[in-house]
């Protein structure tokens, strides 16, 4: 089964996106399952792990409900406030819903770089553990050394870092985000997104071989059955189409990846991970 493993749905009506003005041009408008199936049929994209865009349990609930109703949709992932005494018992509401797979915290956005570290966001993290639910972590390079120690103390949390961590493509820079990347990779599970590149990279001028040395190091340090495919479509339009963002990844991987490997990047680690149906 091929899986985009990140992609995003919303309406602007809904307003909790914070983020989502006119200014934002081509993504301000409502982006549905509709609009992406072409573009799915195109790339032979059965399936989708679409990821929560608004830090509301309202979110949460606006995806779970397309989910029921779009099967193309593999599964969710929310958001729940980690920093909540009663987050056990809000986990406890979602965790037995057969489409959602996991949460996500919008770290990149939060004032405190090292938010991941609050008391009892790491007493909460330590729930996510018992009840076996995967922690995507959308950062960037800065908030690695926070997320090393989240993992340190609890080295049996299943989680993916999204969009490598966002490094500074546009530039070509590489440290420190490859040794910190190098570091959390130790964790063996944890697992990487090969995600959100090209809105790290020059939005008009971009080419594959700006991406190349990003993917490669990724790779060869997770290694090929710890990464992932995903679009991040809408949000890639504004440097480049489904199409284009797809056909680079493969373009890059093809050459240095087997057949079976490809496949898992592009569907296999992404179904084992989010334990998809």
């Amino acid at each position: 089964m091929k899986v985009d493993a990140h992609q995003h749905y919303w309406k602007v009506e809904r307003g909790d996106y914070g983020w989502l003005t006119p200014d934002a041009t081509v993504l301000y408008r409502d982006y549905l399952p509709e609009h992406l199936q072409p573009h799915l049929r195109a790339r032979g994209i059965e399936r989708t792990v679409v990821v929560q865009a608004a830090p509301t349990v309202e979110e949460t609930e606006f995806l779970l409900n397309l989910a029921q109703h779009e099967p193309t949709i593999a599964g969710v992932v929310g958001w729940l406030d980690l920093d909540r005494a009663d987050f056990p018992q809000q986990l406890s509401q979602w965790v037995s819903h057969p489409k959602w797979v996991g949460l996500r915290p919008m770290l990149q956005d939060l004032p405190e770089d090292d938010w991941i570290l609050r008391d009892r966001v790491m007493k909460n993290i330590g729930h996510l553990c018992e009840a076996g639910v995967p922690l995507d972590i959308l950062v960037f390079p800065r908030h690695l050394p926070y997320v090393m120690e989240a993992l340190r103390r609890w080295p049996n949390l299943r989680a993916v870092v999204d969009h490598l961590a966002k490094p500074p493509i546009r530039t070509g820079e590489m440290e420190p985000w490859r040794s910190w990347m190098d570091e959390v990779a130790r964790f063996p599970n944890v697992m990487c997104k090969l995600s959100g590149m090209v809105t790290e990279a020059d939005w008009r001028l971009w080419t594959i071989d700006d991406l190349r040395p990003y993917v490669e190091h990724v790779v060869n340090t997770f290694g090929p059955d710890r990464v992932m495919f995903g679009s991040d479509w809408p949000v890639c339009l504004q440097a480049a189409s489904y199409e284009q963002v797809h056909d680079a990844l493969h373009e890059l991987l093809a050459p240095v990846l087997g057949s079976a490997a490809l496949e898992q990047v592009f569907g296999g680690n992404a179904v084992r991970f989010y334990g998809l149906e």
